[in-house]
């Protein structure tokens, strides 16, 4: 294991150093690895239709057996896990792995989806068929049909949906979005940052952002991103029409369809580029900025139809490159179904390269070869700009493969390329350099500048000669910024948190959160009937596929109303997710007093500059998935009238029993096809939601990973503000554990306690579920003391690993290693910690071994008192996605309140713990925080996901003047 000192880097960067393209991965319909994508790219175009790749994924044949997934897992992975491995192998593979070995402990690995996963949509199809066999049951007894007939009916059919969906005990770790980068992580050994991203159309441009930021911070030396997209159920084809968004056909259509949706997969391999350069490694093309940006509007979703915003995005991304416009001669666009945003996207292009010559810049989009990828339309446009840099040709263009069905108008330096070209060099030999422009519907816009990379024979990058433009150093480990000195790591500024807000199980805001810690009463407890039908799904003391063996949870009731403070109309709000209801309530309390749009009183200007809202939750929603079997169940109904016992019913007494079924069944309301649909399938609909009506001028992005989800999250946001590229950010997680699909699934492995979550007591025995949804609105500590913020505390390290061993048994060493990389970047040592906010899950296996690796960082000091140790899901269960929102919040609150919290439900102390090599205790009452002598109160916070996903952050009260 690195030591602190190799953790702390000896390699300056730069914060604008290149970042190199070093691996490519593409798997589209007929498409498997890069060359046969240049090829795909650079096919002459014929006169009729089947020009763009056709077909489906499916297609795809993968040995996964390389991969080493043991068989009982193998069934339950989403098929775009193993298509993403595949990519994730591809892209290494394209780079010289494993004979060109790579920095395992400091690869990151990011993915990127948006929508449900077929796994997902089968697991929630399973657990609907349960009520829809028992509706069948009651119709057929209505209809004369004998009560055992009937019953054995009702048996037969949740057999045949059992038998089409599949089970398995891994289904709930199977279908979660952020066991993909975990599955690439344990197959390749890499134990850096483990975490998978939505951002609507922008994922993938979120997922290279986040990327490149964190090889600019140092953070990391290498970094895997694949994003990909499949289209998995009719109900997302049905909303996306609904939108707008696509054309009146569905997938795998063959002809020139400008809205047509696609499938892909894409993966690349970035280094910064010193690195790639001492480590000798073919570089494609260097990524010279980064930029996104958010068009905050209330109301329904959509895209930017402003040309300035994309103008004004790309002349900063462009000066942030250091860069003059007129030497871009490619664009990528990726593209709009919807005419009034592509005309602003080459109105924004014509107007920024007003002063090239004439039909000078060449303008393409991948779109029209691969239709709409959704998730992985940047990745697709990224990957074929690099490909086009490194032979030096421009693929043809026959449309802009959008709204826009020919071409740039006549009179603006843009054109389509006819037909393949060399892409000449400049007069002045300025590197061949490209832009790509995108777009999400949720608002973001996004820039990207690449230029070409070409070797001076002496291992470094041909320097460019324009005016005004940065020269790259050709010395290993260290590169010149733009005022031509050599830049290290500053390990960095604490992150001050501005705001708190809050809802869990007994807890309407932080406040009363608060309260309920204090009393050291749990709030776990039966969760209501309409949470969980117990007669269908409740069946106690055994493992079952179908029933879920416990009724209890944290319960946190659903806001029916939007909060006073913003707009929304009832059919809107309606056609949300449940999450983005909770979100959007926490998010009013987050604000109240600080608005952050005009119009609605207090003091709009205290958040300026742009921000990011980066929320941890899961990238499945629930009113995704409930559509998709209310759907899908309806297909059904021809095998319902097959069933063995109903063949007696006449004709007439068929139709009857359907109706009845159809009548009782929880169906889609009306305004299931709205254009609202599609806003309430997206997992980072949450974040655009608090972007839009609070109207903040900040990117908006989901992110999953898994239990960790809330501390990945605010491990974004540090590291925006810490590298200036964000001047707030708002983060946290929600998530709504207690309902029935998570609670079987979660049951079948044997994840759930039989009676309530206990951390650290003998009788642990599993975690109860729990709803809930923390959010914190962060600044730099500098800008909170310049703008007089009430600062309830601050962060001031983060760090996270991937264990690289196993999806599900967490693991010392991974914990270690997270544990000290927070401790990195801070000036104090563990024995400065008082309080230890844990996981804490309630599992034998978690506890004991979180505990022994609290005990190797915390216990290696000698301590002046010992640690205290506690956990939030003793009081509100286990609220998965939101878990590290809960335990930051319980100790941000602590440390405001000079109180050490205690702990619920702990009876007999776990003696396998061996607290005592710490040493540590953990209370059951509140008591006094005393403080050191001249030190601010110093605690502590771990999340651990499914994965092998680790974080773990430091967090100081603030005294004033202390720093």
């Amino acid at each position: 294991m690195p030591s602190d000192s190799e953790l702390r880097r000896d390699e300056c960067v730069s914060p604008d150093e290149p970042v190199a393209i070093v691996g490519i991965a593409a798997l589209y319909p007929g498409v498997s690895g890069a060359d046969e994508y240049w090829e795909l790219l650079n096919r002459e175009f014929s006169c009729g239709v089947g020009d763009p790749a056709a077909g489906s994924l499916d297609d795809l044949r993968i040995d996964i057996a390389r991969f080493g997934i043991p068989p009982a897992q193998a069934g339950a992975m989403a098929r775009m896990q193993v298509l993403m491995l595949e990519a994730a192998r591809q892209c290494l593979s394209d780079a010289g792995h494993p004979g060109q070995a790579l920095p395992a402990d400091r690869t990151d690995v990011i993915t990127g989806t948006c929508f449900g996963l077929d796994r997902q949509h089968a697991n929630a199809l399973r657990i609907a068929a349960g009520r829809y066999a028992h509706e069948v049951e009651l119709a057929a007894v209505a209809e004369g049909v004998d009560e055992a007939a009937a019953r054995a009916a009702a048996g037969e059919l949740r057999s045949l949906v059992a038998r089409h969906t599949g089970a398995s005990p891994h289904d709930r770790v199977g279908e979660m979005a952020s066991t993909i980068p975990a599955r690439i992580a344990t197959a390749f050994r890499f134990r850096g940052r483990t975490l998978a991203v939505e951002a609507a159309e922008a994922t993938s441009f979120v997922a290279l952002d986040h990327a490149v930021r964190n090889l600019r911070r140092g953070v990391s030396d290498a970094v895997l991103v694949v994003t990909g997209q499949r289209w998995e159920s009719p109900f997302l084809t049905s909303a996306l029409r609904a939108k707008g968004l696509m054309g009146p056909t569905s997938r795998g259509t063959t002809g020139h369809e400008p809205g047509r949706v696609g499938e892909g997969v894409g993966a690349l391999l970035l280094k910064r580029l010193s690195r790639a350069v001492r480590d000798g490694d073919r570089t494609y093309a260097v990524i010279l900025d980064s930029s996104v940006r958010h068009d905050s509007r209330p109301g329904a979703f959509r895209s930017s139809r402003s040309a300035e915003v994309r103008r004004s995005l790309a002349r900063a991304s462009l000066r942030a490159a250091a860069v003059r416009p007129e030497s871009v001669t490619y664009v990528e666009c990726v593209g709009s179904a919807v005419a009034a945003e592509a005309e602003a996207e080459l109105e924004a292009l014509a107007g920024l390269h007003g002063g090239a010559a004439s039909a000078s810049v060449a303008v393409g989009s991948v779109r029209e070869r691969l239709g709409n990828t959704f998730a992985n339309a940047g990745v697709a446009a990224v990957t074929k700009v690099a490909l086009a840099l490194h032979h030096r040709r421009i693929p043809p263009q026959r449309a802009l493969g959008g709204a826009v069905e020919s071409g740039p108008p006549g009179g603006t330096p843009l054109r389509l390329p006819a037909r393949s070209e060399e892409w000449r060099a400049s007069a002045d030999a300025t590197p061949r350099r490209a832009a790509v422009l995108g777009a999400s519907f949720t608002g973001t816009v996004c820039h990207l500048v690449v230029q070409e990379y070409a070797d001076d024979g002496a291992g470094a990058a041909a320097e460019p000669t324009g005016p005004g433009e940065r020269r790259a150093s050709s010395t290993p480990g260290r590169v010149q910024g733009t005022g031509g000195g050599t830049t290290a790591v500053p390990c960095p500024e604490p992150i001050a948190v501005v705001g708190v807000a809050g809802r869990f199980a007994g807890a309407a805001d932080a406040d009363s959160f608060w309260q309920v810690v204090s009393s050291g009463e749990t709030r776990i407890g039966p969760v209501p009937e309409s949470v969980l039908d117990r007669e269908l799904y409740y069946a106690p003391g055994a493992l079952s596929l179908t029933h879920s063996y416990t009724d209890h949870g944290g319960h946190v009731p659903v806001p029916q109303e939007p909060p006073g403070d913003v707009r929304i109309i009832p059919l809107r709000h309606a056609a949300m997710d449940d999450t983005q209801r909770l979100a959007l309530a926490v998010a009013a309390e987050l604000f109240r007093g600080r608005a952050a749009h005009p119009g609605t009183g207090g003091a709009a200007g205290r958040l300026t500059g742009t921000g990011l809202v980066a929320i941890g939750t899961n990238l499945g929603l629930t009113r995704e998935r409930r559509a998709h079997a209310e759907m899908s169940l309806r297909s059904w109904d021809e095998t319902v009238l097959r069933l063995p016992g109903l063949d007696g019913l006449s004709a007439l007494q068929k139709k009857a029993l359907l109706e009845t079924v159809r009548e009782r069944m929880p169906g889609a309301p009306d305004h299931a096809m709205s254009p609202a649909a599609l806003d309430g399938c997206l997992a980072s609909g949450v974040a655009a939601l608090l972007a839009n009506e609070y109207r903040l001028d900040a990117v908006p992005l989901g992110v999953e990973a898994a239990c960790a989800s809330s501390l990945a999250a605010l491990d974004l946001c540090v590291g925006a503000l810490r590298q200036g590229t964000a001047d707030f950010a708002v983060t946290g997680g929600v998530e709504l554990a207690c309902n029935t699909r998570d609670m079987v699934l979660c049951s079948a492995l044997g994840l759930l306690s039989h009676s309530t979550n206990a951390p650290f007591d003998q009788a642990a025995d599993g975690f109860s579920p729990g709803d809930g949804c923390g959010l914190f609105l962060l600044k730099r500590y500098g800008d909170a003391r310049r703008d007089g913020d009430d600062i309830v505390g601050l962060i001031s390290g983060i760090g996270a690993s991937n264990d690289a061993k196993s999806l599900i048994a967490p693991d010392v060493e991974g914990q270690l290693l997270a544990m000290r990389r927070a401790f990195a970047e801070v000036d104090f040592g563990p024995s400065a910690v008082d309080y230890l906010e844990a996981h804490g899950t309630g599992t034998k296996v978690g506890d004991r071994v979180e505990i022994a690796a609290a005990a190797r960082m915390y216990g290696g000091e000698q301590r002046s008192r010992p640690l205290e140790i506690g956990s939030a899901k003793s009081f509100f269960g286990h609220t998965f996605a939101a878990a590290g929102s809960a335990g930051l919040l319980r100790t941000l609150l602590a440390l405001r309140a000079g109180t050490l919290p205690p702990n619920a439900n702990l009876r007999t102390l776990n003696p396998a713990l061996d607290l005592d090599a710490v040493p540590a205790v953990v209370p059951t009452a509140p008591s006094p925080w005393h403080r050191r002598p001249g030190q601010p109160r110093r605690a502590a916070v771990s999340s651990f996901g499914t994965g092998g996903i680790n974080y773990h952050v430091l967090v100081e009260e603030h005294l004033d003047g202390a720093r």
